[in-house]
């Protein structure tokens, strides 16, 4: 193995966007061996190559060759940045202080990750970070009030960073100037035997006692219920290949598109759950009658069960009646208002045990 380097930055034409906009490739370098390509066109991670126990070097998330690639390719999301509101919104609307807001509707009647238009169509800016530890790069992108729908106007970052402990880093920021709703996240598609075994050669474990039941169209259908005797039990390490076996499958048609979540009101895998109160008996939950999270923060609560994504607490931060939404870490509730901003940090380490790199895929 290449004695380590100092982490690097550079970037490089790569192609144009729909409307003609240049797009811009960045490859962060972290000095040991880690690899990660970034776009300007959707945010997207195109590749995060890392070594390999016997010393071979594979990326471990699916890619497209080119921006125009990704442009044609409309459904997937495949590694891009997506917002306003990751997930859907039923029927493409939702109330927010005595208004109702309607975002176009782009799946089964629904809005799905902000609409037709969303944050993954977008070119963004680019700009290298300064860090002695990793390789970095800072992108942003302002929506203006209005766009698809959504009020307010919204300046959104976020750093990638590639540290020399192969580990990648998101860190997400966004500042209003008025109340709204923001669901931020990322959407790559990982594939951690870089191509040699796909999915059903992964073993997952997610710390997860309950998940959130959905109908048809990915809409939730009722609080969240026990992971116990479903296929959704994945509190213990369990290889995937048998649960995606469709004779071992629960006869449950929406199955696959249900989510795993930890207790309910806790958000975030892996970390210990938030206390928080039992939600109302029957859906759909209302502002009237919210779930409440995160005693005793009386502003930490969730918009109503219209999104099959837990709400950020950016979201509900901006449905608090707080003159301003307020700073928020993971599994915290906001406390008192701040500065108009929110923040999210994920990370990650990135580790393949393929030996050779895989076909860029699409799914």
């Amino acid at each position: 193995m290449n004695a380590p380097t100092a982490p690097a930055v550079r970037y490089e034409p790569h192609g144009y966007a729909p409307d003609g906009t240049p797009v811009q490739r960045w490859h962060l370098d972290s000095g040991t061996g880690t690899t990660a390509a970034v776009l300007t066109y959707g945010g997207i991670l195109q590749h995060l190559t890392v070594p390999a126990a016997d010393g071979t070097r594979a990326s471990v998330v699916l890619g497209l060759p080119t921006a125009e690639a990704y442009a044609a390719a409309r459904g997937p999301y495949l590694g891009a940045l997506v917002g306003r509101y990751a997930n859907r919104l039923a029927h493409g609307r939702f109330p927010l202080d005595g208004a109702d807001h309607t975002i176009p509707a782009n799946d089964r009647g629904h809005a799905l990750h902000g609409g037709p238009d969303g944050f993954d169509r977008r070119v963004w800016r680019a700009a290298p970070v300064p860090d002695p530890h990793a390789a970095a790069v800072r992108l942003t992108l302002l929506s203006p009030d209005g766009d698809m729908g959504f009020p307010g106007t919204l300046d959104v970052a976020v750093t990638y960073r590639l540290g020399a402990d192969h580990t990648l880093t998101l860190d997400y920021e966004a500042r209003t100037d008025r109340p709204t709703v923001v669901n931020l996240t990322h959407h790559a598609y990982f594939d951690l035997t870089a191509g040699t075994h796909g999915l059903a050669g992964h073993t997952l474990r997610v710390p997860g006692s309950h998940y959130l039941p959905v109908d048809a169209g990915a809409i939730p259908a009722g609080p969240p219920a026990p992971v116990e005797a479903t296929p959704f039990d994945l509190r213990e390490p369990t290889p995937l290949g048998p649960r995606l076996d469709p004779e071992t499958v629960v006869a449950d048609p929406s199955w696959p598109r249900r989510a795993a979540t930890t207790t309910p009101g806790s958000w975030t895998p892996g970390r210990a759950p938030t206390a928080c109160a039992p939600p109302p008996p029957s859906p759909p939950w209302t502002a009237a009658a919210p779930w409440r999270c995160g005693p005793p923060n009386p502003p930490c609560r969730s918009t109503p069960a219209t999104s099959s994504t837990p709400p950020s607490p950016a979201a509900t931060a901006a449905r608090s009646p707080a003159t301003a939404p307020s700073a928020w870490r993971p599994s915290t509730c906001p406390t008192r208002p701040t500065t108009p901003s929110t923040r999210a940090r994920s990370s990650a380490p990135a580790r393949s045990s393929a030996a050779a790199p895989p076909t860029a895929s699409r799914i």
